[in-house]
Parts: C-alpha cells; structure tokens; sequence
C-alpha cells in the first residue's frame, strides 16, 4: 500500500513537472532582467496534494529544465528561480501538511507569498550584484522601484491563482483515482469566496503591475 501511494506521488509530481513547465513556457514574461510567470501556481498545488518534499523536487527539476531550455539568465538564474520557486511551494505544502484544511490552504499561500519574498529580497542584496556587475548599493536601491514590487506581485498572482485552480484541479484528479477523495474535499461555498476574492486579488495586482512596473514589463519569451 505504501508502495502504490509513492508510486502516486511521484506520478503526480511529474504531472506537475510538465504542467509547471508548459506553463512557464507559454505564459512567461520579461520585467527588465527578471522573469514573471505563473509555475509556482501549479507547484502549490503540487505541494498541497504531494507533500514539501515532492514540491521542492519539483520545483529544482522545472528550475533545471528551464536553465537547459530557455532561460537566458545562466546559473544566477538558476539558483534565484529554484530558490523562489521552491520557498514558495514549499511553505504551502509545510503549513498543508499539518492543517489540511481549506484555511490551511488558504494560510500556507499568504505565508509563501510573505517568506518567498523575504527570501528573495536578501537573495538579490547578495546574489545579483554578481550577475550584474554593480555595486551592492545599485541593487539595494532597486528593492523598492523594481525587486519588491516584481517579487511581491508575482507572489501574490500565483497565491491567487493556486486558489482559483486547486479544487478544479483535485477534482480532476480525484476522478482519474491519483488523489483520494479526502484531499479534495472543501467546503464549495467558502471554495467559491476564496476563488471570488483571489479573481479580485489577481485582476487588482495586474493593474498594479501594469502602471507600477509597466516601464519595465515586456511580452514574449525573450
């Protein structure tokens, strides 16, 4: 039996590996030299159906295949992209893991947008001076114009969107028999007040990126 589970998990996390990753592929954009896009939602999900462990791997492994494919960043992207990626899916599996609950669900998303952030923001203070050339000074001063703001938006657009997607998602794989009925079960009207409230959540922080990081924001895959 524990044997099957495993066998599960690992299936499901490699669904999510190549979820995660088309995702990024299809839905990735530059911020001046930052990269905004939507995998960490996938990877949440992960986390809460899969356990931190299986996330984590997750994230290094969509980390690694986008060093390998896309990314134009090198190893300093590599090592800011499987940091944040997996600071945030794995706060969200920690805190699932022991309230598995909607509201665990609920907290585990407000507190990986807050850690991944912290996390980030000491990161760029020590990391990108060297994939930059510049002085600690330059980065530090582009925490509140540019690091913050990027960081903090796409926290809170993937918590949103993690939200929005994480009983549709279950749900679909309670169905397919890779998720048991009881790590899909939710209250469907406080479901839909999440969902509602996280749709407005994404709309609002889309507009702040719009007009706040506008400037710096690009489309494409570049």
């Amino acid at each position: 039996m524990e044997n099957k589970t495993n066998l599960k998990k690992i299936t499901l996390a490699a669904l999510f590996c190549a979820v995660a990753y088309l995702c990024m592929f299809l839905f990735r954009f530059k911020v001046s030299f930052l990269t905004f896009d939507f995998k960490d939602a996938i990877l949440a999900v992960s986390a809460f159906l899969c356990g931190p462990l299986y996330a984590a791997a997750c994230a290094v492994t969509v980390a690694l295949i986008e060093f390998i494919s896309v990314s134009d960043t090198g190893v300093y992207g590599l090592i800011m992209n499987a940091l944040s990626s997996t600071v945030f899916a794995g706060v969200c599996g920690i805190i699932y893991k022991y309230k598995r609950t909607l509201s665990g669900a609920v907290l585990g998303s407000v507190l990986a947008v807050i850690s991944m952030v912290a996390v980030m923001m000491v990161a760029n203070i020590f990391i990108t001076p060297y994939y930059m050339g510049a002085a600690r000074s330059d980065v530090v001063a582009m925490i509140p114009t540019l690091l913050l703001p990027f960081n903090l938006s796409k926290g809170i657009v993937n918590a949103a969107i993690t939200m929005i997607i994480y009983k549709p998602v279950t749900s679909a794989l309670r169905k397919a028999g890779l998720v048991k009925s009881s790590a899909a079960t939710t209250d469907k009207k406080k479901f839909a007040a999440i969902s509602v409230i996280s749709l407005i959540a994404l709309v609002a922080v889309v507009f702040v990126i719009i007009f706040v990081l506008g400037g710096n924001f690009s489309f494409g895959r570049n």
